[in-house]
């Protein structure tokens, strides 16, 4: 996913892009919110989320936050050390996704990035790319909730559908365990990882395809598209 992480202060913008890199994101740095609005016109790469930093050398944050809004329907996270809930609604009227307080865990950070991604419906005229995923010789036909291989269907329960498809919609990238657990569980860690394990197992033997969910030791798991 390419990610627009507008932050002025480089040193702080080096340290999350190193860390939103190796959890599969493309970052895009602007220290400034004209940088920002110049990065988000039409004919430009195109982006899955933007982290915009409220404390901009050249412009208000919530100024910025509008003009974004006006001219993109990408999901937007401001990031401030202002916690008073009256910026946050302001914020959120601005047309702001999210809103995360400084100082703020990582983990955290990253939960809510997938989280306002997915809520982003993707533009497509026919409705055919929302409706299944293709990964090489795996369709995932999510209406149906029909999982097949080489056009073979391939017989999953509610959970391990859930978490096949939630790996699917961002191949390549990390989720983390808590993530999952959250998303697919609809609870807490605690408790829970073994069961995720043995999910994971599962889904690897019923597609006959071990590498098709790569585990990242220490973080969670990610889907590797296999080739077709």
């Amino acid at each position: 996913m390419r990610l627009l992480l507008v932050e002025d202060d480089n040193h702080v913008a080096a340290a999350l892009s190193a860390v939103l890199a190796r959890h599969g994101f493309e970052v895009t740095h602007a220290r400034s919110g004209e940088e920002a609005l110049q990065a988000l016109v039409p004919e430009g790469p195109g982006f899955g989320v933007v982290l915009l930093d409220l404390g901009l050398p050249d412009q208000d944050g919530y100024e910025v936050c509008g003009k974004i809004r006006k001219r993109t329907g990408t999901p937007v996270i401001m990031v401030t050390a202002r916690a008073d809930v009256r910026s946050r609604i302001h914020g959120l009227n601005l047309g702001a996704d999210d809103y995360v307080v400084k100082p703020y865990d990582t983990g955290e950070l990253l939960a809510r990035i997938h989280a306002v991604s997915r809520r982003t419906v993707p533009e497509d005229a026919s409705g055919a790319a929302d409706s299944a995923l293709r990964l090489g010789p795996v369709l995932i036909e999510l209406p149906t909730r029909q999982v097949s291989v080489d056009g073979s269907v391939v017989a999953l329960t509610r959970k391990e559908f859930d978490l096949l498809a939630l790996l699917a919609q961002r191949p390549g990238v990390v989720f983390r365990r808590e993530q999952i657990i959250s998303e697919v569980w609809r609870t807490s860690w605690e408790g829970t990882g073994r069961t995720l394990e043995v999910h994971v197992a599962s889904l690897r033997a019923k597609l006959r395809l071990p590498a098709l969910i790569e585990t990242v030791r220490g973080v969670g798991y990610r889907l590797v598209a296999p080739d077709a």
